[in-house]
């Protein structure tokens, strides 16, 4: 088969030998992990984030993320680690007045320089394009260059002047040596802050259960304190005399301007017997002078005593 006509094989054409492992181009590399989401494929538009790992997204392409956890999303394994938007921080980036876009490329026949980049560092200068390494505060957001960092080493960032740790800073787009690390830091962080939540909690509990415990010790102690208030009451009660309690009441009586009812076992006084005038005993029917005869008093046909 072949061969025929005088033509002569060569071995690469007969022998088959190992694939040729495809090697990837580095500026492309470069250009899809620094000018796109690495969730959604799209170029990086702000609002702009970076999670603990140091990989871009868009902010709303994490919140769809967020709200639709479906299986048929292949690149939901990239924010896998992704459990809320707290996981995530917006980044602050200076732009760069040098870089143009696709405003001087609107026909297509001007060389688009692939090393420009959006953004730099506001300390050094330098492009955010791959090329230098560049990092983020976990703690306020801002970026810069690693060579910023360690030439004008400070306790305080550089733009805004918050305070941060060793811990706070984040590699963007690392190895694979610095995700490790990356990684190893994030888990370490979401451990101490569930064990922290777990110590809270007791603490919490406590400080409830601390009043119920003391509201219901003091009900016994009143209880038992009122006790012998009460048995006291109850004998002063009991000694009290009839007497005493008589004059009492004619005396809230008399206190009060009204006349007050003598007590059950009490002799009725008469008012003849009384140290009163006699105008004021004549108005009584108890008066000598109200007492008539026979004769004088009045007829069983009259109705009034002053016919007779």
């Amino acid at each position: 088969m072949g061969c025929d006509g005088g033509t002569i094989p060569k071995r690469h054409e007969l022998v088959k030998g190992p694939k040729k492992v495809e090697k990837v181009d580095k500026d492309a590399e470069l250009v899809a992990q620094w000018n796109y989401c690495a969730l959604s494929q799209e170029i990086l538009r702000r609002p702009i984030v970076a999670c603990e790992l140091g990989r871009l997204y868009n902010k709303d392409a994490v919140i769809e993320f967020l709200l639709d956890k479906s299986s048929g999303k292949a690149l939901g394994k990239a924010a896998s680690h992704i459990k809320s938007i707290k996981n995530v921080t917006e980044l602050r980036l200076s732009d760069n007045p040098a870089w143009e876009g696709d405003k001087g490329n609107t026909k297509g026949d001007k060389h688009d320089d692939l090393q420009r980049a959006r953004f730099i560092c506001p300390v050094v200068g330098l492009e955010m394009n791959g090329r230098h390494r560049f990092c983020f505060l976990r703690c306020c957001g801002c970026v810069f260059s690693e060579r910023a960092l360690k030439e004008i080493k400070a306790e305080v960032c550089h733009t805004c002047g918050a305070a941060f740790q060793d811990d706070d800073v984040i590699v963007l787009n690392g190895t694979k040596e610095d995700v490790e690390m990356l990684k190893s830091r994030m888990e370490e962080r979401r451990l101490r802050a569930r064990l922290g939540k777990k110590a809270k909690k007791p603490k919490a509990a406590e400080s409830v259960s601390k009043p119920d415990d003391g509201e219901e010790s003091a009900g016994p102690s009143k209880i038992k304190a009122g006790k012998p208030e009460e048995t006291s009451l109850d004998s002063r009660e009991k000694k009290i005399t009839p007497a005493s309690k008589s004059a009492a009441a004619a005396a809230n009586g008399s206190s009060s301007g009204r006349v007050g009812k003598p007590p059950c076992g009490a002799a009725k006084r008469s008012i003849a017997d009384s140290e009163e005038s006699e105008a004021y005993k004549s108005l009584f029917t108890t008066h000598s002078s109200a007492k008539r005869s026979k004769e004088e008093s009045a007829h069983w046909v009259t109705h009034t005593s002053y016919c007779f």
